[in-house]
């Protein structure tokens, strides 16, 4: 399998419940492996840490904080303070939120928010982005549109992302590499490298054939485990 490079932009995909939420977790630092050690370069994870961001499904705003409060809060706590008014100001600008520096989480959308969520995460300047997910609950258009502002900053910022859905669309849409997993447990069944520029046409001729091709290997897994479950 070809290697994992600083600054790819990685799409793990697999089937709800087999094991990217867990992946992203071990890379993340919040859990142990069980066997064997998660290093990225040559530096075994032992723990979190900052030069490791990782954005949840939901955006997870302190209530009681406004969005610059929320944005700065991880900074604050682990006294990263130079500049940082700047610096929040920076983020806000750059992830659209310019007019809503004071507002609530609770007075924002769910878009909105979830763009709090990636500020907070990337003004710390980590060497690697880890998305569980992050724009499944959003509707179509306000989906497409982060996921275009996600690859402009990855354009912008040069860190490594490492992006795990189920979306094949979405998958297509953002990935430079694809890693295709099994259904739990998981293992690598696919790597595809697609080797051209992001964020993609999804109506593209060559695009469309691919994710036909990458649904019927999902349909032709699961047609076997049917058939290893029957035969039991």
């Amino acid at each position: 399998m070809p290697g994992i490079g600083a600054g790819d932009f990685i799409v793990v995909l697999g089937e709800s419940g087999c094991g990217k939420t867990t992946l992203l977790n071990l890379l993340a630092g919040f859990l142990t492996p069980t066997r064997g050690d998660v290093y990225i370069d040559d530096t075994r994870i032992t723990g979190p840490h900052f030069s490791r961001s990782l954005i949840f499904q939901k955006p997870l705003l302190l209530p009681w904080l406004s969005v610059k409060e929320n944005i700065a809060f991880g900074c604050k706590l682990r006294g990263d303070t130079a500049q940082l008014s700047g610096r929040v100001e920076k983020y806000i600008t750059m992830i659209g939120l310019k007019g809503f520096e004071q507002s609530s989480p609770d007075s924002l959308s769910l878009g909105m928010a979830q763009r709090v969520a990636i500020a907070r995460s990337l003004i710390g300047k980590p060497e690697v982005l880890l998305l569980d997910e992050p724009f499944t609950a959003l509707d179509f258009n306000t989906r497409s549109h982060l996921q275009d502002e996600l690859v402009k900053l990855w354009k912008q910022l040069h860190f490594t992302a490492i992006f795990v859905t189920h979306s094949i669309a979405e998958a297509l849409k953002v990935g430079q590499k694809i890693i295709i997993l099994s259904s739990r447990p998981a293992r690598v069944l696919h790597f595809i490298d697609l080797n051209s520029d992001i964020p993609r046409d999804l109506n593209d001729e060559k695009i469309a054939s691919l994710k036909l091709d990458i649904q019927e290997r999902f349909e032709s897994m699961k047609k076997r485990q049917q058939e290893k479950t029957d035969g039991k």
